[in-house]
Parts: C-alpha cells; sequence; structure tokens
C-alpha cells in the first residue's frame, strides 16, 4: 500500500530518493576531504576506508530499507494506536516495519553499493575465493545484525516509551561508527562493539581477513567467519527481547 502510495507522485519519488541519495553521499565526502590532507587514517588508505564505508552502508541501507519504521513504534505507544495492530492476523512485528513503508531508501542503499563497487578493484587484495565468498557474506550479515537492533531498539521502547533518539544513536550512530577504521577509536569503545553490541562483526573483523589487516584486539584469525554466527545469535536476542516488550504492553489504560 505505502509503494503504490509512493509511485502515485513519481517526480516526488524521484526527487527524494536522490535527496536521500545526496545527503548520505556527503559522508563520504567528508572522508574525501579528510584525505586530501593525509595519506591514511589510522593507518588505512581511502579504498581502504571507501571498503568498510561501502560495507557498512550497504548493510545498513538493506536493514533501513526492510525495518527502518521500528523507529515510529515508540509513537504507537503513546497514542495507543499499536491496538489497532494486535487485532489483525498477521504478526506485529511485519506491521511495524511495513508502517509508512519508505521507498525512497533506496538512495542510502545504492550509496553504499556504489562506494563498495568503486573501492573494490582499488584495495589492494589478493582475491582468492573465500575473499570473493566473504563480500556477499558480510553484507547479508551485517544486514542481519542491523535488522537486530533496530527490533531492539523497538522493544526497549516498550519501556522507555517512545525513545526513538535512542534507538537511532545505535543504528544511525553506529553504521556512521563503522565508516572508519578501529584504530582511530579508543580500545574500550572497540570492546564495546566487539562484545557488548557487536557490530565489530559487521565489517571490522571480517574486512581486517580481506584487506590483511591486524584483527581489532588481536582476536585470533577465525573470528573473521564468525560474523553469520554473530548476526543468527543477535535475532534470537532480538526476538525474545521483542516477544518480551510486546508481552508487557498494557495499552495507553484509558
Amino acid at each position: 500500500m505505502w509503494i503504490r502510495s509512493t509511485m502515485a507522485y513519481r517526480a516526488s519519488f524521484a526527487m527524494t530518493t536522490f535527496g536521500n541519495f545526496a545527503a548520505t553521499f556527503f559522508d563520504f565526502v567528508a572522508i574525501m576531504l579528510m584525505f586530501s590532507r593525509v595519506d591514511a587514517l589510522g593507518g588505512w588508505s581511502l579504498p581502504e576506508v571507501a571498503f568498510l564505508y561501502g560495507l557498512s552502508a550497504a548493510s545498513f541501507g538493506l536493514a533501513d530499507l526492510v525495518i527502518g519504521s521500528m523507529d515510529r513504534l515508540g509513537r504507537r505507544l503513546r497514542d495507543g494506536t499499536l491496538d489497532t495492530l494486535l487485532v489483525r492476523p498477521v504478526p506485529v512485528l511485519a506491521q511495524v516495519a511495513a508502517d509508512r513503508f519508505a521507498l525512497r531508501r533506496l538512495g542510502r542503499l545504492t550509496q553504499g553499493l556504489l562506494v563498495l563497487g568503486w573501492a573494490l578493484p582499488r584495495v589492494d587484495v589478493d582475491w582468492s575465493p573465500l575473499k570473493v565468498l566473504l563480500v556477499p557474506v558480510m553484507v547479508l550479515s551485517g544486514f542481519a545484525i542491523f535488522c537486530a537492533v533496530f527490533v531492539a531498539g523497538a522493544a526497549f521502547q516498550f519501556v522507555a516509551q517512545d525513545a526513538s533518539e535512542v534507538q537511532n544513536a545505535f543504528t544511525y550512530g553506529g553504521t556512521t561508527l563503522l565508516q572508519y577504521p578501529p584504530a582511530v577509536f579508543a580500545k574500550e569503545l572497540v570492546r564495546g562493539v566487539t562484545f557488548v553490541l557487536p557490530l565489530a562483526f559487521v565489517n571490522w573483523v571480517p574486512a581486517s581477513y580481506v584487506l590483511g589487516r591486524p584483527y581489532p584486539l588481536r582476536l585470533p584469525g577465525w573470528v573473521a567467519w564468525t560474523s553469520p554466527l554473530v548476526a543468527a545469535g543477535c535475532c534470537a536476542l532480538a526476538g525474545l527481547a521483542w516477544r518480551a516488550g510486546l508481552r508487557s504492553y498494557r495499552s495507553t489504560g484509558s
């Protein structure tokens, strides 16, 4: 329904999609401006940082497109309109994810894929079948991890009552963090996004294997292939949190 509504105004859709693309593209422009003054950032070259950027942006862009409307849940909790979703014979999670589905978010996904495509032939990598395979695995695993963060943030809103900005700090903030090499951040922060909220498995850890870089926190080499397992664990925990939050819902009390 929301796609049909969007496509009823094709010129508006084209302009908003391009605006979404341009707004996110300026993030990468800022990185390029940094490299106009330095040769490396935390020891990483521009193509290597672009590789990180593309992986993070593509994974998050796909998650934002599919399930990015979860941050609207807080408003429904506050005004009681979540009740209308509970009486429909469709999973509430699917309904919330589809609420005001914004096809214009394709601009963010497209921009991330373009940067990734620009970086792949420019990174100094001796490509092997395993490294080639790991690239799509990273994108899909990162997509699942970001989806889990979206769902966990929505579950938190059952307790906090409309705390979308807290959720955005870990979703939009998380993808911005991952666009830069781990070497530029404090070790405490790197530990946090590795062992507490495992965003590092979106790109930092597996990309270190592909690029031949030292692993964050000197992790063993085999962890580069654990991103799908981490993603599955995150989705399972997010699902449990969502079920607990939904069961605790008591409407507005009116």
